[in-house]
């Protein structure tokens, strides 16, 4: 039985996805999440084979969830849902660990094949997204510099959010006075002093979403 973490935002997406998997005699879905964070949390406490993760989540995006859970030692293979095929975004789930790239337009069709190929070892991508790695990969560009860290990714998310300095520290479990140095360091990492151009910025670099 290959157990599934579903996570999403939106609560009649999550049922639609777990009636598409009920239908299946070797797939069970063991939790299910509304956001990143808690996706983490249920990923520790269920220990799930799999996780499927919406990119746009709030608090912390299915991208920086899937990045830490591919950096646990027995965490859950990364399946990521989005409606981007663009080769940035593609690129850049594969460096952080996804195993599995599924279109949203086309995850009822997809997504069970998905958590099978991903439960079994192997790496996944929908076939609108195919072409764009051979691509990339025909003619590789240099990979970014990864500029700001997982924490300072983090943070920029909750800013872009809204959050003030005290709601960053109560979720991410931190003092003020840390949170307000993560703000500070990325600021001045990025040259970017105001909060409209830090949510400018992390719209930009699909962090969120408009």
């Amino acid at each position: 039985m290959i157990r599934v973490l579903l996570a999403d935002d939106h609560a009649i997406v999550r049922e639609g996805l777990r009636a598409l998997l009920a239908r299946e005699a070797d797939i069970q879905v063991v939790a299910e999440a509304g956001d990143g964070r808690e996706a983490l949390r249920l990923a520790q406490d269920t220990r799930p084979d799999v996780a499927a993760l919406d990119l746009s989540m709030p608090l912390l995006n299915g991208l920086e969830a899937a990045r830490q859970m591919a950096g646990w030692e027995r965490g859950p293979r990364p399946i990521l849902l989005t409606m981007h095929a663009e080769d940035r975004y593609v690129l850049e789930a594969l460096r952080a660990g996804v195993r599995g790239y599924v279109l949203k337009k086309q995850a009822a069709a997809d997504l069970v094949r998905a958590i099978r190929e991903v439960a079994s070892g192997a790496v996944y991508l929908s076939p609108g997204v195919s072409a764009v790695v051979a691509d990339a990969v025909r003619s590789p560009a240099p990979a970014p510099a990864e500029v700001l860290t997982d924490r300072e990714r983090e943070v920029l998310q909750l800013v872009a959010e809204g959050k003030t300095t005290k709601e960053i520290a109560a979720i991410l479990g931190v003092s003020v006075k840390t949170a307000d140095a993560h703000r500070t360091r990325l600021m001045q990492k990025l040259d970017i002093h105001d909060i409209a151009g830090l949510t400018r910025y992390a719209i930009r670099q699909g962090i969120i979403q408009p």
